[in-house]
């Protein structure tokens, strides 16, 4: 007992191991009503493992704890997807007005957004290639935060959390701006939002379900809880983030594929219906505006031995305790 006391207190403060509850305590209520997912078990496994192994866990948990905090936000959803969201306020045909006058073609038939013009000249290929950033994006962008606990561990704090409050930003503006996605508009052709309407992968997500023989992107998107919140694109604020956060640390490999990576997403999101180009815009302002602003509380990264520790530091250790320096 002895031992496991001063475990437990090599680790950090003592209020510091009750963080670990809430990421223990949502999954423990979704697996209560039955929803037996995967990922729910792993958290519950995981979670304390990491926060109470090791000091080296403690730091990994620490710099993660941001992210699976996310994970839970973006689940919990669920009970508050209505507010403020009702047929009235949501923008379907309004936007898709914005989207044609600044970011339409001309064609022959007259003219249409870029959604439209790809509707009617999309290819197998494409589909495929642009499924690709579409369905791996959370397992980068979590793998990535992995590469910054071997590299630098203050960008992995200030990774976490420039991650999680990007995406309360963005659930806060659906919640004021509902916005309908352009597939909704192509699988209704209606200007009036329907409340009853389930998230869908769009036309060619489901082509690249037909062409593997499993209908993947079908069960991803057909547990969205946001239907409609499609302003602003966290598809392409996530690959983004990615960039800003790790252009210091890759070699020239590393960052023309983060380069091709957030460009195929840009593409991807216009291409395969999920967003207008207005969309992708303001997801690449969130990302850099909020990036910045925990760049700034967090000082620079890397700074030299016996530098005075960066403002964001304080910040963290208040949340969830930094621990010892790496």
């Amino acid at each position: 007992m002895n031992k496991l006391r001063a475990h437990l207190r090599g680790l950090g403060a003592p209020w510091t191991h009750w963080t670990v509850l809430p990421i223990m305590a949502w999954p423990a209520y979704i697996l209560s009503r039955g929803e037996l997912r995967w990922e729910f078990f792993a958290l519950i496994v995981v979670a304390p493992s990491l926060a109470f192994f090791s000091k080296a866990s403690r730091k990994l948990y620490i710099g993660v704890y941001p992210i699976a905090m996310t994970a839970i936000l973006y689940d919990s959803m669920r009970f508050v997807k209505d507010i403020g969201v009702t047929p009235a306020r949501i923008h379907v045909c309004d936007l898709r007005a914005y989207e044609l006058a600044l970011f339409g073609v001309n064609t022959s038939a007259g003219r249409v957004t870029l959604q439209d013009y790809f509707l009617a000249h999309s290819s197998s290929f494409a589909d495929l290639y642009f499924s690709v950033p579409y369905g791996t994006f959370i397992y980068v962008s979590v793998f990535f935060a992995f590469y910054l606990y071997w590299k630098d561990i203050t960008a992995l704090q200030r990774y976490g959390w420039t991650f999680l409050c990007m995406n309360i930003a963005a659930f806060v503006t659906y919640h004021i701006y509902p916005a309908a996605p352009p597939w909704y508009y192509h699988l209704t052709h209606s200007c009036t939002a329907d409340m009853t309407m389930h998230a869908s992968e769009g036309t060619h997500l489901a082509h690249v379900d037909a062409m593997l023989g499993f209908a993947y992107f079908h069960g991803f998107y057909g547990r969205s809880m946001d239907v409609y919140g499609a302003v602003p694109s966290l598809h392409v604020a996530y690959p983004l983030l990615i960039l800003w956060e790790g252009w210091r640390l890759f070699g020239p490999v590393r960052r023309a594929l983060a380069v091709l990576f957030w460009a195929s997403m840009c593409v991807a999101a216009v291409y395969l219906d999920h967003h207008y180009v207005i969309d992708v815009l303001l997801g690449l302002v969130y990302a850099t505006g909020i990036y910045l602003f925990f760049r700034r509380i967090f000082g620079r990264a890397g700074q030299p031995a016996g530098a005075a520790p960066p403002a964001g530091a304080a910040l963290t250790a208040a949340l969830v305790s930094v621990g010892e320096a790496r």
